[in-house]
């Protein structure tokens, strides 16, 4: 069987095995009353067999339990509904939303990461002068995934003053962001540090910046260099007024927020890497469903077949899609096959002899092409992943 194929039956058994209601329906009344533990105790085991194949097929070890705490930034969500095409679907062209073209081409997995925030508070005394560092925890990266790039966002608000103050025109309204890797801490005295990124940007504008952070993160995670973080600086041009940066959201202690807005508003630390089993992340737009005619036959063809996550007890860590179509291919392979078969000339030739023959079996029918899905969920440490996975969808049957 097929990878894909055996994908979509581990699906549809959990689903059967998962709901009560379904599992009973299977089972005759006068059945129902010789259940016996043992039974309901094999069921149970099965059921965890199916659970754990599917998890493996999803990279996963166990099955992730998200805490209350769990956050799910805008950013990669936005990610998964355009590289998806739920925004095109939706009508929402206008969303502004710069897709990373040059990232998501090399990388079938993004990992977002927000920094140790316990940690924050013994590398700095919080002051502007002094650069913040952020200590991020790349453990969860699986040591086969590769990563392509990396990019810090850090996130900052206009200051209206900017419009009317004529201080913050000319030189006078720029400040400068510069990004580090943190080479050694010491417990007294200064970081040491390398500039990895570095940007000059206007106080008039409230928006994301985006900054490459790659060669650090490719150190720790390839090289296996100490990871000690890293630290952003903001640099007033000029004159100093008494923003003082503040309006760069860098820490919770220099920029009181509530905790819903400081859980977006935080830096956030974006990996693209690949796992080398599925192609990468691309740009699509939502299918149409295909439009079938009212004719029906008992001839090879695609079938509905829905996976609803909710079915299975998995939407509290499968963030996006809640379900989808996944279908599946069931029908008869008659002879002389038709050319709307899809079939290829052994199938041809296996049926030719079935029809002389009956001890020689038809040709089957199976999925000749198939697709595939982004999911967007929280893994076991409470990341948020988006993942590319393959033969997930059929999108094409014959007789093989």
């Amino acid at each position: 069987m097929i990878p894909g194929n055996r994908m979509l039956m581990v699906i549809l058994l959990c689903q059967v095995l998962l709901g009560e209601s379904s599992y009973a329906s299977l089972i005759p009344e006068e059945g129902k009353k010789k259940a016996s533990a043992l039974h309901l105790a094999q069921s149970h085991e099965l059921l965890r067999d199916f659970e754990a194949t599917l998890l493996h097929m999803f990279g996963l070890q166990r099955r992730p339990r998200p805490s209350h705490s769990a956050v799910v930034p805008q950013y990669l969500l936005d990610l998964y509904r355009l590289q998806s095409g739920e925004l095109e679907e939706a009508g929402a062209q206008h969303v502004s939303f710069d897709y990373p073209e040059r990232s998501t081409s090399r990388a079938n997995t993004v990992r977002g990461f927000h920094h140790e925030e316990h940690l924050e508070e013994l590398q700095s005394d919080g002051s502007q002068e002094t650069p913040l560092r952020f200590v991020f925890n790349l453990s969860s990266i699986p040591e086969d995934e590769l990563i392509s790039t990396a990019e810090l966002r850090v996130y900052r608000q206009q200051i209206d003053d900017a419009f009317s103050d004529p201080d913050q025109t000319g030189d006078h309204g720029l400040h400068r962001i510069n990004i580090y890797e943190v080479l050694k801490a010491p417990r007294e005295g200064q970081l040491i540090t390398q500039l990895l990124d570095t940007r000059l940007v206007r106080h008039n504008t409230s928006k994301w910046e985006s900054f490459d952070v790659s060669p650090a993160v490719l150190r720790w995670t390839q090289e296996k260099r100490s990871n000690h973080g890293l630290a952003v600086e903001v640099v007033q041009m000029k004159r100093n007024p008494v923003q003082k940066g503040r309006h760069v959201r860098v820490s919770r202690s220099v920029h009181p927020l509530p905790d819903e807005e400081w859980d977006q508003l935080r830096p956030l630390l974006v990996t693209f890497g690949h796992d080398g089993k599925s192609h990468p992340l691309t740009r699509r737009a939502k299918r149409s469903p295909k439009q079938r005619g009212r004719k029906r036959n008992r001839n090879c063809r695609r079938h509905a077949l829905y996976v609803d996550f909710s079915d299975v007890g998995w939407n509290d860590w499968i963030v996006a899609p809640p379900g989808y179509q996944a279908y599946y291919c069931h029908g008869e392979c008659p002879f002389p096959l038709a050319d709307h078969l899809n079939s290829t000339n052994h199938a041809i030739v296996q049926t030719l002899v079935n029809s002389v023959n009956t001890n020689i079996p038809k040709a089957c029918c199976v999925p000749t092409e198939l697709s595939a899905i982004s999911m967007l969920y929280l893994d076991e440490t409470d990341r948020v992943v988006l993942k590319n996975y393959q033969e997930m969808v059929v999108e094409g049957c014959g007789c093989r």
